[in-house]
């Protein structure tokens, strides 16, 4: 691992998601595998079954961070388009993947109907892309370049970011602890900005509630390094103490 901050960009392809039909898990579980893996998201965009929208998301962030994954529009239906997006976002053909069609052929071997020609579209790639495991349907997730195609259903997204586990070149995992308060926000923002600016490998995040009538905050103390963090939240907590506000250490 290395002081290196290694950052991932996140396409959430679906009109299911913006009409909110359906609403998007994949956004959180991602994030936090990715920090376990030293790798920070650092944006998230939201695209429509349109190819020239997802084109456009995909070669944004691909370019801008050291990852790209996308979750949504793999499957076996007319509007499952992410593959034929990503390939004209590279300049590649569609093809079918034989490891991909063995796969599902072995899947699909004893399900009526068998591999059809719908569920053979769950085979097309990218040309030159290699596969991620997909240990729960089936269908493949999708590797190109830095470049992760994976499903929009969160419990086989979670399976395949399991098979990646370890694969990914990342940083320092980014490590936090949170102390909760009840008091306003903004009665301790500037013991926030004191105790961040003597801090500057860390970052703090404060997270307005209310709750059981009362007004409080949970403050996120963010650091790659444990001792860091740790100096931060001490300071954190004696300025907080000194001031005269009770806090609880994990948060409220």
């Amino acid at each position: 691992m290395t002081e290196r901050i290694y950052t991932a960009g996140l396409v959430v392809i679906g009109d299911e998601i913006l009409s909110g039909r359906t609403h998007d898990k994949n956004i959180a579980q991602i994030a936090s595998w990715l920090q376990v893996q030293g790798i920070r998201l650092s944006e998230v965009r939201v695209v429509p079954d349109v190819i020239e929208r997802i084109v456009e998301a995909v070669n944004a962030l691909r370019e801008g961070y050291d990852y790209l994954f996308t979750t949504g529009g793999i499957g076996p239906t007319h509007d499952d388009i992410t593959v034929d997006a990503v390939a004209a976002a590279l300049g590649v053909e569609v093809v079918i993947h034989p490891d991909a069609r063995a796969i599902l052929e072995k899947y699909y071997a004893d399900k009526p109907g068998g591999l059809n020609e719908a569920r053979l579209r769950m085979a097309r790639v990218p040309e030159g892309a290699e596969l991620i495991p997909n240990r729960m349907s089936g269908a493949p997730g999708i590797k190109l370049g830095n470049i992760h195609l994976m499903a929009g259903v969160p419990h086989i997204t979670a399976g395949m970011l399991d098979a990646l586990t370890g694969t990914l070149e990342g940083g320092l995992p980014l490590l936090a602890e949170t102390i909760g308060c009840w008091t306003p926000e903004s009665e301790v923002a500037d013991i926030l900005r004191q105790v961040e600016t003597a801090h500057e490998n860390c970052q703090i995040g404060s997270y307005p509630f209310f709750r059981e009538g009362r007004v409080g905050a949970n403050f996120v103390v963010r650091s790659t390094s444990r001792e860091e963090l740790r100096s931060c939240v001490d300071s954190l907590c004696d300025g907080l103490a000194t001031a005269g506000f009770d806090f609880t250490p994990g948060g409220i």
